[in-house]
Parts: structure tokens; C-alpha cells; sequence
């Protein structure tokens, strides 16, 4: 929406967005209000996911994603002047948004639970990267497309939206469900075979049925995952774990990535005194390096690890605020402009290839499967609420004071720095049961977790099914000492009076 909220088009249509009828104040509100009312819509769609995202299973719930987003796209790019079209862009921005929290609440965890440890990292970033080729495109849609003279301008970057949602639910045929999800509703049989699939493997090979076990033991006395779950602490440490994801969304949003992703364009043009089209240019350049510098991160998030990276992408962020404070403060000076797009330029560099891709996978990782998709839309909801925060208030913001806007966040940057060194252990190369692990053993032994996973060696399978008979922990810690209904499906038992063999898949 960067490239549309201020082009004359789309003002010709939504006049309440003209600062020649409304006031440079109130339209830079109202404009902030129609960018960040997708946001509400998106924190629906989390809080959906909350509700009923394990009734419904991740395949399902990103289905239903798809579809709803395609019906909010159909809203927003048929509203016309004098047919309330302001309140109907609205509508279709929230109902969008609606499907796109249901995707990101689901997608990430989709990814977390059938990725390997050594490859989650790398698969959720190629997602989060294509969140910034997809910001790219867009760019260089909407700089295309102001050329025209009409609405046709902002309909049909809106509209083209539709075609990624028709992909994703063309996609999602050949996807296999979660299998950690399939042996939480009892799928025992169809979680092998997605278990064989993911290794490859034979159905019947020792790795797969091991890995079969250690998700069914993570689940033994817990088929039924309840909400209050997540203000648990003990050996899981359920509510850490979960503070944990959720700080990491908060993070990345009053970093001020949005505040520079959604209203570049407007920067560019109206605080560094840059033409129309140049600023589009800039916006679209921007865009691409963004998309670029994703990329970068494909190679160092298992090399470098999650905290390196969280720091290396903090300072870049801080130091880019604080370069672009200081020369905003000659006001409009053209040597002074050039030094604020540097900044800005790389702000989004650092944030491209860190704080983009690790909030998403971060939560997924460090929740435990009774609580991971729980955890995971409070998460998701967290971003989106103060996505929300961030993209309202920044527009009036800068309005009042450019300066202090980005003062503001280069500070608040700095604020996260002891908060990821003290609190935040390393996940990269670890199974999702390691990590587990990892919380129980430095509470059993009143150590550090961030120290525990600094120190506690890489583990396969077996190793962490020794480990937890060594911690000696009862069916309600994350792993039971008993047999659990995965383990006696591998040897043929009967699962609530149904074999291994006919299990209803």
C-alpha cells in the first residue's frame, strides 16, 4: 500500500485520504487507518487460529486462508466513489486480513513440525523470504501501474493478490499434513507413512518408527491440549517458552520494520522532499534489496544460529534509526536526503536477513508440540496487534515530529539487545524434542536454559529417550517413562480397540 495511499488515483476515489480536504494531520490518521485496519483483520485471523487451528488441521486451516483471502481481494477492487467506498475498502481489507492470519499462524508451524532439525531453519526462511520477494513484486507492480491515469492504477495491484492465493490452494494438494498433528488425533498409521516420506524411508524402517515414538511420547496424557496449559512452567516450562515466541514478534514490530516497509514511498516524498516518481523508484529499489538481503540468511540461519543473528540484525537496525535521525535533521537538505535513504536502505538490509525470518521461526521452535499451536497463534496474534500499533501511529507520528520517529526506534532497539543475551537459548541443529530437553533439563538442574543449550551436546534420538529416563520425569512432563499408544502401534497393539494395522487414517 505503499505506492497507493498517496497516489491521486486512489485519493480521486477515497477523498477522506486528501490532505487538501482533510488536513495534512488527519489525512496522514485516515491513511494510516486504511493501511492498518488489514492488521485487525490479521489478528482475527490468528485469534481463529487460536481457537480452532488443531480442531482443523494445518492443511485445512491454510485452505481456509486461501479462500477467505481471495473473497477480501474481490471486496476491496470493486469499491467505487459514491457507493460507500470507504467503508467497503475497509470491509475487504479485514476480511484479507482474516485469511492471511490464518496462514501465518499455521504456515510456520507447518514448516517447524515436518521440516528436519537441520533444514527447519532454512525452510521457514525460504518462507520469510518470500514474504519479501513478495513485497518487491508489489512495488514494482504499483510503480508500473501509476502511469495509468484512473483507478485501474491501485484495482489491479490489489486484485493480483488473488493469483498467489489460487497457487497456495492449487499447492496444497501436495502437501502432506503435519505428523506430529496426525498423532496428536490418533493418524498413527498415516503419520508413519508422511514420517517415511519426510526421511525417505521405508514404512518400516527403525528411523522412522523411532521417530513415530518420540512424537507419540510427547504427546502420552495430553490428547486433549488445553489453553490454560500455557501459564505452566515446572520441567516444560509451557509460559517461558511461550513469553519467549511472543517477545520475539513484539520485537520485530516496534522495531519500526513497518513503519519503513509500508510508508517508504511517503518518506521518501514528503520528509526527504524527493519527486513522486523517484520516490517510487526508490520504494521499488528498496523492495528488491529487501528481497535480496533475505537471501543472505538462507546460509548462516543453522551455521551462524538464531542469537547471532538476532544481534547482528538489533545493532544494523539501531545504528540505521539513529543514521537516519541525524540527517533528518538539516530538514529536506538534498546531501542530508541522500544520507536518510542510506539509512533507510540499510535499516531493511539488516532487518531482510534477521529479525524478517526469525520471529516466525523462532515460536515454532521453541514451544513444545502440547502447546505449539496455542503458543503460536498468541505469537502471531502479539505481531499483528502491534503491526497494527506501529502502522497507526507512525504516519501522525512523522507528522509531527520525523526526528523523533526514528530517534524513537533506533532506541528501542537497543532495548532488545539484553533481553536476547540473557534470555534467549539457541535452537539451530536441535530437534523439536532436543529442545524440549533442553528446558527440563536446566530446570531439573537449576541451570541457565540459554546455558543448557550452549552446553548440552546434539542429541539423536536415542540419546534424548536416555536423557529423559535419566531425568526420571512423571506422564505429565513432556516425555512419559511409560509406553506410550505410539509406541504400542509400532508393535501392533490395540489403540482404543483399533490395531496399527487398521488404525483409521
Amino acid at each position: 500500500m505503499s505506492g497507493l495511499i498517496s497516489a491521486p488515483q486512489f485519493i480521486s476515489v477515497f477523498p477522506a485520504c486528501d490532505a487538501a480536504v482533510q488536513g495534512a494531520y488527519k489525512a496522514s490518521v485516515l491513511q494510516a487507518f486504511y493501511v492498518a485496519i488489514y492488521e485487525v483483520g490479521c489478528l482475527g485471523g490468528a485469534i481463529f487460529a487460536l481457537m480452532f487451528g488443531d480442531r482443523l488441521g494445518r492443511r485445512r486451516m491454510m485452505y481456509i486462508g486461501a479462500f477467505v483471502l481471495l473473497i477480501g481481494v474481490l471486496i476491496q477492487v470493486t469499491a467505487f466513489r459514491g457507493h460507500w467506498a470507504g467503508g467497503q475498502f475497509v470491509i475487504g481489507r479485514i476480511v484479507t486480513g482474516l485469511g492471511t492470519g490464518f496462514e501465518t499462524s499455521t504456515i510456520p508451524t507447518w514448516h517447524a513440525e515436518c521440516a528436519k532439525a537441520h533444514s527447519r531453519g532454512f525452510a521457514v526462511f525460504i518462507e520469510a523470504a518470500m514474504i519479501s520477494t513478495g513485497t518487491m513484486i508489489a512495488y514494482w507492480i504499483d510503480f508500473g501501474f501509476s502511469y495509468l491515469p484512473d483507478s485501474t492504477s491501485w484495482r489491479v495491484p490489489i486484485a493480483l493478490q488473488a493469483i498467489f492465493a489460487i497457487a497456495l490452494v492449487a499447492l496444497i494438494t501436495f502437501l502432506p499434513e503435519s505428523p506430529r498433528w496426525l498423532v496428536s488425533k490418533g493418524h498413527y498409521v498415516e503419520a508413519q507413512r508422511v514420517i517415511a516420506a519426510l526421511e525417505p524411508a521405508h514404512f518400516t524402517d527403525e528411523a522412522v518408527l523411532l521417530q513415530l515414538k518420540i512424537i507419540g511420547d510427547s504427546l502420552e496424557g495430553q490428547t486433549r491440549q488445553r489453553k490454560r496449559d500455557l501459564i505452566t512452567n515446572g520441567p516444560t516450562q509451557h509460559f517461558r517458552r511461550a513469553l519467549l515466541g511472543s517477545s520475539s514478534q513484539f520485537f520485530q514490530q516496534v522495531g519500526g520494520c513497518n513503519a519503513v516497509i509500508y510508508f517508504s514511498t511517503p518518506i521518501f516524498e514528503e520528509y526527504l522532499g524527493l519527486g513522486r516518481k523517484l520516490s517510487l523508484i526508490l520504494g521499488s529499489v528498496l523492495a528488491t534489496v529487501y528481497a535480496l538481503s533475505a537471501c543472505i540468511s538462507f546460509p548462516l540461519v543453522d551455521k551462524a544460529g538464531r542469537r547471532k543473528l538476532y544481534f547482528i540484525g538489533t545493532w544494523g537496525q539501531a545504528l540505521s534509526m539513529f543514521l537516519i535521525m541525524a540527517c533528518l535533521i538539516p530538514s529536506k537538505e538534498t546531501g542530508a536526503s541522500k544520507g536518510a535513504v542510506v539509512g533507510i536502505f540499510l535499516y531493511l538490509t539488516f532487518f531482510g536477513f534477521t529479525w524478517l525470518e526469525l520471529p516466525w521461526l523462532y515460536p515454532a521452535e521453541i514451544n513444545p508440540l502440547k502447546t505449539r499451536t496455542v503458543a503460536n497463534a498468541v505469537s502471531t496474534i502479539n505481531n499483528w496487534l502491534w503491526n497494527f500499533t506501529v502502522v497507526m501511529f507512525t504516519p501522525p507520528f512523522l507528522a509531527s515530529t520525523a526526528v523523533g520517529t526514528f530517534a524513537f526506534f533506533g532506541a528501542i532497539n537497543l532495548c532488545f539487545l539484553p533481553v536476547i543475551w540473557y534470555f534467549y537459548p539457541e535452537t539451530a541443529g536441535r530437534s523439536l524434542e532436543e529442545i524440549d530437553l533442553v528446558f527440563a533439563k536446566g530446570y531439573v538442574e537449576g541451570v541457565s536454559y540459554v546455558k543448557m543449550a550452549h552446553d548440552m551436546p546434539k542429541m539423536g534420538p536415542k540419546e534424548v529417550q536416555a536423557e529423559w529416563a535419566r531425568l526420571g520425569l512423571d506422564p505429565e512432563d513432556e516425555m512419559p517413562t511409560r509406553p506410550s499408544d505410539a509406541e504400542r502401534a509400532i508393535g501392533g497393539e490395540s489403540i482404543g480397540g483399533t490395531t496399527a494395522a487398521n488404525a483409521q487414517v
